[in-house]
């Protein structure tokens, strides 16, 4: 199984999913009685979480990547950057007519 990264908003969107499922579930077999409107402080609140969780998650992605591809010594990582015009593509090459990543014919 190929690795993949950690993804906890997802993961509580998904149990927040399977929470409103549930409500309604219970409500169609006879369990309990919950009314339409039952549901919206439940999904609210589960994808406000959701998006906390994604939110944090990201950022620790990114100091975690920061971090591994940070040399100690301060030198370039020799990354090719583009300028901010948009005037060469990564590899250097020509992007078009004026920086606008079409080709010029």
């Amino acid at each position: 199984m190929p690795f993949h990264e950690f993804r906890p908003g997802r993961l509580v969107a998904g149990v927040t999913g399977l929470a409103v499922a549930a409500v309604y579930l219970g409500d169609a077999a006879g369990s309990w009685d919950a009314p339409w409107y039952a549901v919206v402080p439940l999904l609210s609140c589960g994808l406000s979480l959701a998006a906390l969780a994604g939110w944090v998650g990201h950022r620790a992605r990114r100091r975690r990547a920061a971090r591994t591809t940070t040399p100690a010594d301060g030198a370039s990582t020799g990354a090719r950057t583009t300028p901010a015009d948009g005037a060469a593509s990564a590899d250097g090459a020509p992007t078009g007519a004026r920086g606008t990543g079409r080709a010029t014919g």
